[in-house]
């Protein structure tokens, strides 16, 4: 969250002192004299203060609503965290004859809430080096290196974190395997864009489920968004999905939500279904999707990483939405997904409420998972 600081400018005609807010160290072109001429509904003066007193309650909105996101991301991997509990154990009075006992523990933890062999290995040996060179001479500097580098697997590799929706029609193909949450995912990221101001159209390319439609349907109806439904039984999804564009572009739209049906990434002729939708969304906008995002089930830990190869490899992601982590102890596979393809998180999902689908913050994840 941006902070807002204040400092006192001038004075106004009107004898108040004027308000010049800043942005960090960047100074904003805001500033607030009082308006003799400008009242009220009442006909009373409205001044500085008043507008300041209106910031100031607007600042303690978002800063409460930034604690709320926080906690809520604490609580929801607060069964990882538990299994990772042991790290302080470890370190609280490790000693440098201690150490290759400690990090082998150190590895046994990670490997338990599935950050993976490799990655586990890469995290372990980089402390061991950073021991024995000197550089860490605490358990509180084991702690603090062991975040940080977990942060760096999270980040350093990675580009485009935040939503890339462009500056016209930005199209959003969902994809997946089946259960992982990709309608619920859809209509919890329509609930935030409709809240940023934008206009958002939906469209049901799950074609084969039983009800699919109808689930879109409803999550259409909550957030208020339009949505596109194929006409038949056996419409294809390249084709609802080619209507809902054209409909976007005719009728101008920000976001197009793509729900596609859910695949195993071992069934292949399925999987060159997704390169069909894809292919028929670039007739109607070749640069058409801005995004692809993975949708992956927190409850399946490394499992999921053959499934984003898979996925990857055929249709290209973009992008991660992982779901269900507030019911899993494997919260370690964010990592691990992250640390062998090099595509970021873009979302993750913490809970069943509406606005439980939280963008992914790699430093605010390695809080809630380190105690």
């Amino acid at each position: 969250m941006t902070a807002l600081f204040c400092t006192f400018s001038s004075l106004s005609p009107c004898g108040q002192k004027s308000l010049k807010f800043t942005k960090g160290l960047a100074s904003l072109p805001l500033n607030y004299p009082c308006e003799p001429n400008r009242r009220n509904l009442t006909g009373r003066t409205v001044c500085a203060a008043e507008k300041v007193g209106f910031l100031g309650r607007l600042g303690r909105v978002i800063k409460e609503k930034a604690k709320s996101d926080v906690e809520k991301l604490f609580s929801g991997f607060s069964k990882t965290r538990d299994n990772l509990a042991v790290v302080d154990e470890l370190l609280t009075y490790w000693n440098l004859a201690d150490t290759d006992q400690v990090l082998d523990e150190l590895e046994e933890a990670l490997l338990v809430s599935d950050f993976g062999p490799k990655t586990s290995i890469k995290i372990v040996e980089t402390l061991r080096k950073e021991i024995f060179a000197g550089n860490l001479k605490s358990g509180g500097e084991i702690k603090a290196a062991l975040k940080k580098k977990v942060v760096g697997l999270l980040t350093e590799k990675v580009k485009n974190t935040e939503l890339q929706l462009g500056s016209k029609i930005a199209v959003i193909l969902v994809v997946g395997v089946n259960g992982g949450g990709k309608t619920t995912s859809i209509g919890k990221l329509a609930y935030k864009l409709k809240n940023e101001g934008k206009k958002v159209l939906m469209a049901a390319g799950d074609t084969f489920r039983a009800a699919a439609e109808d689930q879109l349907e409803v999550w259409a109806k909550r957030t208020n968004s339009e949505i596109v439904i194929g006409e038949g039984d056996k419409v294809k999804p390249a084709s609802v999905l080619s209507q809902a564009l054209r409909k976007a572009k005719n009728e101008n739209f920000d976001v197009v939500l793509c729900d596609t049906s859910g695949r195993l990434h071992t069934d292949y002729t399925l999987m060159e279904d997704l390169v069909e939708c894809k292919r028929a969304l670039k007739k109607v906008l070749p640069k058409a999707p801005n995004e692809v995002l993975l949708v992956l089930d927190g409850t399946t830990g490394l499992n999921m990483l053959p499934q984003a190869r898979e996925f990857n490899e055929v249709v290209g992601v973009t992008g991660f939405i992982l779901t269900k982590l507030d019911g899993t102890a494997r919260g370690g596979c964010v990592v691990s997904v992250v640390d062998d393809l090099a595509i970021p998180v873009k979302f993750v999902g913490i809970g069943e409420q509406l606005d439980d689908l939280q963008p992914f913050d790699a430093e605010a994840f390695v809080n809630a998972i380190f105690p």
